[in-house]
């Protein structure tokens, strides 16, 4: 790259670098400065008013798990859709042929998950 292509991004690592700066001494000066007055109620895992109860790591099905990943993953599928039918018009067949290929991969996924019953609810 042309030195003056690298100067062109010089104001945004500036504002990083800033933004980095203000979290660093934001984080360094709360710890520093703030209280330190540690009590057997501030140190409770929530300070509610709601007593807990039991143990927060309790075991739950893997399959709320399982459908929350699967959701996600279609659900990039659509947004990856989105711009295709922005630009319909403009990527002609070779994009229709594209996003066949791409709808017809994630199908595949689909059925595979149907087959392997990882939705099937017992």
């Amino acid at each position: 790259m042309e030195q003056s292509s690298l100067l062109q991004y010089a104001p945004i690592a500036l504002m990083f670098l800033l933004a980095a700066g203000f979290v660093g001494t934001t984080m360094v000066a709360t710890h520093l400065l703030g209280p330190k007055r540690k009590t057997s109620i501030k140190l409770e895992s929530f300070e509610c008013g709601i007593e807990a109860q039991g143990n927060a790591r309790v075991p739950f099905n893997i399959k709320y798990f399982l459908v929350a990943i699967l959701f996600v993953l279609f659900d990039v599928e659509v947004i990856f859709m989105y711009p295709w039918a922005v630009n319909f018009r403009e990527l002609g067949v070779t994009g229709f042929v594209e996003m066949i290929l791409f709808i017809s991969t994630m199908l595949l996924g689909f059925f595979y998950i149907i087959k392997k019953g990882a939705l099937r609810w017992e």
